[in-house]
């Protein structure tokens, strides 16, 4: 048995999916229920008791020691996390409080529980982070992509708060001998994404005819992982890699943001024509950029491939048309979310934007 946090949010959810549908073992998933955090992610494993929910904060020691010893499991894997970097312009106090507070709890609660097991269940444990490239900064157009030594430049409250979290993750491992891995990954997209992140934004304001809000000119690059690549590479870490060590996952997809949102326009019309608009690109608006936006992530994840065996599978083309098909065949799980608090969020970061 396993015990995941922050099981329901994006990647968590896919992740718990995954574990359960292609190795079967048991896990506990550990859970805030915040915003972000949706059960409905995890209705396939309804009654499954492969699948234990709790909810509960990772910064509730008490808790997290009974979840331990309780159902002693053999790995943490560390979702859990505040992770939109717009919230954490408005709101860094929870940042700090998850990512930083929370993943120190975490890490103290596990370093007392892995000393108490026996030396065939300590070689064995393992304490999965997984990070992003964000901790990295910011690269120019003809910069390398980041590497696992790439040195830590965080130039938002989210990357500061993931890049304090990755320190000491480092710290329990170096100190105390915690077996600790960190992943740093690129930007996930795929099934269950939050409709505050750029593609399930896109997908659902040109549904409804609104406009498709774009930062700036729409030319800061990132790197696009399919969800289900990144729990491969997770799972794999898991097995073969290396305590101590820090494996960066990029999907060898960069392209700007205004690239992508034309890809899924593009891939709207043919699957979907809207009868009002026209072609879905006609409602891109521009907005006020937003502070310290970083131009350019790229991730090298050649020691991954070269040390663990993993690559990524999915091409962009292709993993866009499955998301896009998902949120389509899903209509009513994009309906249950978009709560109020959803429509005040899209107010306070594009409402007062447009230029």
């Amino acid at each position: 048995m396993i015990l995941v946090t922050g099981g329901a949010g994006f990647i968590g959810s896919n992740f718990v999916l995954d574990w359960v549908g292609l190795t079967g073992e048991p896990l506990v998933n550990l859970d805030k229920l915040t915003y972000a955090g949706n059960l409905e992610n995890l209705a396939s494993l309804k009654g499954d008791p492969r699948h234990v929910f709790i909810r509960g904060d990772i910064n509730d020691a008490g808790l997290v020691n009974g979840i331990l010893t309780g159902y002693r499991p053999w790995a943490i894997v560390h979702f859990a996390a505040e992770s939109h970097v717009d919230r954490s312009i408005h709101a860094p106090d929870d940042f700090i409080k998850t990512n930083i507070n929370g993943t120190f709890n975490l890490l103290s609660q596990a370093l007392a529980y892995w000393q108490g097991l026996d030396a065939d269940e300590k070689a064995a444990f393992r304490f999965l982070h997984i990070s992003t490239d964000e901790v990295y900064g910011s690269l120019g157009s003809d910069d390398h992509p980041f590497t696992e030594v790439s040195p830590y430049a965080p130039n938002s409250p989210y990357s500061a708060s993931k890049a304090s979290s990755d320190h000491l993750v480092r710290a329990f491992y170096h100190t105390y001998g915690l077996p600790a891995l960190i992943t740093n990954c690129s930007n996930n997209y795929g099934p269950y994404q939050f409709p505050e992140k750029l593609i399930p934004l896109v997908i659902l304001n040109a549904i409804e005819g609104t406009s498709l809000p774009i930062y700036g000119d729409g030319q800061n690059v990132r790197d696009w992982l399919y969800v289900s690549d990144h729990c491969e590479a997770l799972r794999t870490v898991l097995a073969k890699g290396a305590p101590g060590q820090t494996y960066n996952i990029g999907g060898n997809n960069e392209r700007t943001n205004l690239e992508i949102v034309h890809a899924v326009c593009g891939l709207l019309d043919e699957l979907c024509p809207s009868q009002g608009v026209g072609r879905y690109s006609s409602l891109i608006t521009h907005v006020k950029d937003r502070p310290g936006h970083d131009r350019r992530y790229a991730i090298d994840s050649s020691k991954i491939q070269r040390q663990l065996g993993w690559r990524p599978v999915e091409g962009l083309e292709s993993g866009l048309r499955k998301t896009l098909m998902w949120y389509l065949d899903h209509m009513d799980w994009v309906k249950n979310i978009k709560t109020r608090a959803y429509q005040d969020w899209i107010e306070i970061n594009y409402g007062a934007m447009e230029e």
